[in-house]
Order: C-alpha cells, then sequence, then structure tokens
C-alpha cells in the first residue's frame, strides 16, 4: 500500500460510512481506532494488515472520525485473542472466508489453465491470484506462521550481544535534549540517506560504517537459513518506513529481525559506497599526477634557453649529412650549440 496519501484519497478511502460505524460499535481507545483501521484496510487490500502496512496519513485521519488520539494506535496488539475476534467480525461484516485446503486447490487448478500459459510475471501472476481470491471472497493466506519461523531464526543464529545492541537501536542519544525537541537515535542516522558521498561526508560515514559493526551481526546471519537477498532486502524496506513507536509496538522477534536486516543491508550499501568513493579518489590522484608530471615538463622545456634554435641546428646537420652517423652530425651541433 502506498505511504503518501492526498486529501481527497483519504476521504474516499478511508471514511468509515453508517455500516461500518454500527459495527465499530462502543469499543473505545487504541482498540477503536485499530479495529477501524484494520476495517478500511480490509477493505482497500482484501488482507488483514500488519502494523506498519497501515500510512500515517490514515491513521491520521481515522483518528479524527473515531475521536481518538492517533499514538494510541501503537497501543493496539495485532498478536492479541482480542484481534482474532475482530478478523471474524470483518470477515463475516465483508461475507469473506478463511482459506481451506479446497480453495487452494481450485485456486491452482485456475492458475494453471487460464493463467500461467500466457507465461505472465511473477509480480503479475501475484496480482492477477490476489484479484481471483478478492473476486470468490477467499482470504489470502496469512504470512504469520512464515514470520513467525523466520523472525525466531534469525533471532536464534544472533549471538545474545548482538541482540541487546539491537534494543539499543531505539535509544536516544542525548535524552536531555528531547524536551527541547532535540535527540537522535543511531537508528535514524542509519536511515538518513547522505547523499553523493564525498570527503565532506566520507569521516561521517565510517563512523557509522564502524557503529554498525560493533552491533556484531554475522555475516552469514541469513545466508546459513538460504534467505534470499530480496527477502532480507523487503524486511530492510519494512524498517525504513516503520517510526521507532511501531519498531516499540512490534513483537520483540519482528522488531529484532527488522533492525537487523536494516542494519545488515545498510552495512553493505556503506560498504560499496566507500569503496566507490576510493576508487574515485585513486582515479583522481592519478589524473592529478599525470598533469603534474606534464606541467613540470613544459615548465622544463620552456626554460632552455634558446631552444628554437638549437632544434634549428639538429635539423639543418641531419638534412645536410643523412646518411652520416647521428654522433658524428646531431652531437657535433648540440656542442656547438652550447658554446654559442
Amino acid at each position: 500500500m502506498r505511504r503518501e496519501w492526498e486529501l481527497e484519497d483519504l476521504i474516499a478511502c478511508w471514511t468509515l460510512d453508517e455500516d461500518e460505524f454500527a459495527l465499530v460499535g462502543n469499543k473505545t481507545g487504541a482498540t477503536r481506532l485499530g479495529f477501524s483501521l484494520m476495517l478500511k484496510h480490509f477493505e482497500l487490500e482484501a488482507r488483514f494488515p500488519r502494523r506498519e502496512d497501515v500510512p500515517r496519513p490514515a491513521v491520521e485521519f481515522m483518528a479524527g472520525q473515531v475521536k481518538v488520539d492517533p499514538e494510541r494506535f501503537t497501543g493496539y496488539d495485532f498478536t492479541a485473542r482480542q484481534v482474532t475476534d475482530h478478523r471474524k467480525q470483518i470477515r463475516e461484516f465483508y461475507g469473506f472466508c478463511e482459506p481451506a485446503v479446497g480453495d487452494e486447490d481450485k485456486l491452482i487448478v485456475w492458475l494453471a489453465s487460464d493463467i500461467c500459459p500466457a507465461e505472465m510475471p511473477r509480480d503479475r501472476l501475484r496480482a492477477a491470484l490476489l484479484a481471483r481470491r478478492h473476486q470468490e471472497k477467499i482470504e489470502p493466506p496469512t504470512p504469520g506462521r512464515i514470520e513467525r519461523q523466520f523472525t525466531a531464526g534469525t533471532v536464534s543464529r544472533s549471538p545474545p550481544g548482538t541482540v541487546a545492541k539491537l534494543k539499543d537501536l531505539l535509544k536516544v542519544s542525548d535524552p536531555d535534549s528531547v524536551a527541547a525537541g532535540g535527540g537522535r537515535s543511531f537508528l535514524q542516522e542509519l536511515k538518513e540517506d547522505p547523499g553523493p558521498l564525498t570527503l565532506d561526508t566520507l569521516p561521517t560515514e565510517i563512523v557509522k560504517l564502524e557503529r554498525v559493526k560493533a552491533i556484531g551481526l554475522p555475516d552469514d546471519l541469513f545466508s546459513l537459513a538460504d534467505i534470499s537477498e530480496k527477502v532480507v532486502a523487503g524486511w530492510r524496506a519494512r524498517a525504513m518506513k516503520m517510526y521507532p513507536s511501531d519498531l516499540e509496538a512490534c513483537p520483540k522477534p519482528i522488531r529484532l529481525t527488522l533492525l537487523a536486516a536494516l542494519c545488515h543491508v545498510r552495512r553493505a550499501e556503506m560498504i560499496d559506497g566507500l569503496v566507490e568513493l576510493l576508487i574515485q579518489l585513486v582515479h583522481k590522484i592519478s589524473l592529478r599526477a599525470e598533469r603534474k608530471v606534464e606541467r613540470e615538463i613544459g615548465e622544463e622545456f620552456r626554460r632552455v634557453h634558446g631552444k628554437n634554435g638549437i632544434l634549428v641546428r639538429i635539423a639543418q646537420a641531419a638534412l645536410d649529412l643523412p646518411e652520416e652517423l647521428a654522433r658524428e652530425v646531431i652531437y657535433p651541433a648540440l656542442r656547438s650549440a652550447a658554446t654559442a
């Protein structure tokens, strides 16, 4: 789902109608806001969201409708038993059902007979499958089980010291300045785009890289489990668009996996950037050295007194006696020029 929303789009997509308000009922606080957002997200996407899937503008817009502070959304626990009942209410409201084995078999037959022969790209196949599920009012299978296995494995492969340092990423470096509007966590610095890497930004990026390395992430943290780079990049992208409060609200394994993926990918990006800058610097030094040598040779040539006359005498001697040896013709011409 997109992250940027214009006001008219928010009104069109995230406004509760009379029946939806009736479904929200007497729910209060974080439950009221979280349920309302999950309800409209399901209407738009035909699936239930994770916390980070809900765009911030939608949270603020919905909070105004249900009269709840938008910051209360962090208190809505997507893993609580109560949310299971909320999902059931929303499915029934929109006429959806949970996926069953028979549904999967029918979809496989449909894909094989109607879609795959067209040789559509993978992303278009996925879009077609989701559209078919929406048409048949079958909820897509939840990625929760796969996600739990992945996050549990990531945490188990991380040394205890690394886990502790990942937790510290959310801490503000100068808590006393928060009240004055300052205070930054290393996580915020890690997310920032330094722009084109130059000699001015080089020291900052080196320090940042050293701090990431100090976290102690194993180099084979994800390769040990045969996790593809695309999967890790996806978790990195999720972490990049999440606020610190969103990360704090995530279950511990998910939060640590998001932070580990972010650090893992950003570490590689910073190393690549520094190597590229080093190559550029070596190239510039080589060019400058070459130009300096050429300039010095030119200056030495210009400092030779009467060089044009010497060149004329050498050329004339070579023309007068073309068959003679150079040492018998050129050398005497040079000596006579030097004593002239």
